[in-house]
């Protein structure tokens, strides 16, 4: 049974019209309310310091750069978390003496919250790059690993005994049943990686940095730019669920089988 579920034109519709009503309920608490601009920006502030910021940029570097370095940091993070904790992840989940060395690390800094050890990794890396994009990648590294074991626990019996019962190896069930059955929440956990990844970039770019999205945000947070905030929050917003519909569409094109018995 396929349970692939898509939006029809009716709830995309719906979608839209939760954000028009949103703008219009901004719109109206700013422009006929008495909420201060510094608090609260009325769209049409948003928007002129957005235009002012992709025609001379914000900090003496473009927005493009800024966008560039955020996505180069974030992208090259999750990257290699991915090529790391996926075969980490289902060794894990399919041999238990491989998940007693890896399984006990990983859930040992997951609950660490990021900037509790990002000092240490300035110490150890300095204020580059390096430091940045080693913190994003251990934020995606557990949401990521993490589905890959649950996804092979999840992996039914019957298919492994059937298939070994036709003479599959341990290497032809692996390959050939166990993770075809695992991609749907391999893709599931990249998902969240990314937007654990993303969410961790602001703290990445809090210390030592001169550009990125995240950096842009903070900085107007020193002087009190309530409207540069509000652009760089949703430049992220909306990146974010672009990325998230890419990972999305790219899922829907190479796990076809995904809701398929």
């Amino acid at each position: 049974m396929n349970v692939k579920q898509s939006k029809n034109p009716f709830e995309i519709t719906l979608t839209l019209l939760t954000w028009l009503i949103v703008i219009v309920l901004w719109f109206i608490f700013t422009n006929v309310g008495e909420m201060s601009s510094l608090l609260l920006p009325s769209p049409q502030v948003v928007w002129e310091t957005f235009m002012n910021i992709v025609k001379n940029g914000y900090g003496n570097v473009s927005l493009w750069q800024h966008l560039s370095d955020s996505f180069v940091r974030l992208f090259w993070a999750v990257s290699l978390a991915f090529i790391t904790a996926v075969p980490l992840g289902l060794l894990s989940g399919y041999f238990s003496k491989f998940k007693a060395i890896v399984d006990s690390i990983v859930q040992f800094y997951r609950p660490i919250p990021p900037l509790a050890y990002y000092a240490l990794l300035i110490l150890w890396m300095g204020i580059d790059d390096g430091s940045k994009v080693t913190l994003l990648y251990l934020a995606a590294f557990a949401p990521i690993y993490i589905a890959c074991v649950a996804a092979v626990n999840s992996v039914s019996q019957d298919y492994i005994l059937s298939s070994k019962s036709l003479g599959a190896n341990q290497k032809d069930v692996f390959t050939k049943v166990v993770l075809p059955a695992c991609m749907p929440d391999i893709f599931t956990g990249l998902r969240t990686a990314m937007g654990f990844a993303y969410t961790t970039l602001v703290a990445a770019e809090m210390t030592a940095a001169t550009s990125g999205i995240g950096w842009m945000v903070i900085d107007a947070s020193r002087y009190l730019r309530s409207d540069v905030m509000f652009v760089g929050i949703i430049i992220m917003g909306v990146t974010g669920i672009i990325m998230d519909g890419g990972l999305l569409l790219l899922e829907n094109k190479l796990v076809f089988w995904k809701g398929k018995d």
